[in-house]
């Protein structure tokens, strides 16, 4: 009687804590706002897919209709195919303001045949240069992979199909600073920025293949929305949440840590930590407390 007594409990405090938590997989209408570029960005196919466009007048980009404090906000991106060179694909999380928190992905275009550059950065307080940039293990313009942002007070990962490639841990203890206090909202937008994006800006954009197209499906979101200054997940207690919500674990599991290791090892292309001629009087705090920040 006692272990079924134990079993309902858990039942119930799994879905006390579900109640709270925002879940996201309808249509992109329900989810996203189209913020700009008038008809170079589309919701298609009843709202399962969305593509973002650029051509020599404009780019175009959306916003999610909620913000979060915290969760697992993850999308099915396309890249751009072809000669991208020039074009940047960013994909992120921000905080509105001067002093914003973020966390992004940004998706650096090339010549065809050439791998794409996914550069990462973390913001707080509107102070990013946390820079870390990757090459991937396949091809990014073929098919569909999902980018994802886990985002809790302890840690935050960077994931491509579930495979963590970057991770930033919270040093308060030491002096560092970390995105806890702003809700943040998920962005995306297609941008020429020939001037940088590509080999340091000596590859310019070839608008002969205009227009670029990158395109998106599947947005999902576990987390806890933020509205009217108050967090959907304030009533529940984080281990109570936990019961039910893996994007709350304090820190990555042995399996995880191994395929961290395995990108970091073979993908890395740049690492703020290791840059000496950037930081010739020392490392960042966070540089120097752990290898993976």
């Amino acid at each position: 009687m006692a272990s079924f007594s134990s079993t309902v409990l858990l039942f119930l405090i799994s879905l006390m804590a579900a109640s709270f938590i925002a879940v996201s997989a309808g249509t992109l209408y329900e989810a996203i706002d189209i913020k700009w570029g008038d008809e170079r960005a589309k919701i298609l196919n009843n709202g399962q897919l969305l593509t973002l466009s650029l051509d020599r007048t404009c780019g175009s980009g959306f916003q999610s209709k909620n913000e979060y404090l915290f969760g697992k906000i993850e999308m099915q991106l396309k890249l751009v195919p072809g000669n991208s060179a020039g074009t940047v694909t960013a994909f992120y999380l921000s905080s509105p303001g001067p002093t914003r928190d973020e966390i992004d992905f940004e998706f650096l275009g090339n010549l065809s045949g050439d791998p794409y550059t996914v550069h990462t950065n973390v913001y707080t307080q509107g102070k990013g240069e946390r820079e870390q940039q990757f090459h991937l293990w396949f091809d990014p313009t073929a098919d569909f992979h999902t980018y994802s942002f886990t985002w809790n007070p302890k840690h935050i990962i960077f994931s491509v199909d579930d495979t963590p490639i970057r991770e930033f841990k919270n040093l308060e203890s030491i002096g560092v600073q970390y995105p806890k206090n702003q809700a943040m909202s998920l962005y995306s937008s297609l941008w020429d920025a020939e001037d940088w994006a590509t080999r340091g800006g000596l590859v310019k954009t070839d608008w002969s293949q205009a227009p670029f197209t990158a395109s998106y499906r599947n947005f999902n979101a576990n987390g806890c929305i933020w509205s009217a200054g108050k967090s959907s997940c304030s009533s529940v207690s984080s281990s109570l949440i936990l019961a039910d919500n893996s994007w709350l674990a304090p820190e990555l599991d042995a399996r995880s840590q191994e395929k961290l290791m395995w990108v970091q090892r073979n993908y890395m292309i740049y690492n703020y930590c290791t840059d000496t001629k950037r930081f010739p009087g020392g490392f960042p705090a966070e540089c120097q407390a752990t290898s993976n920040s």
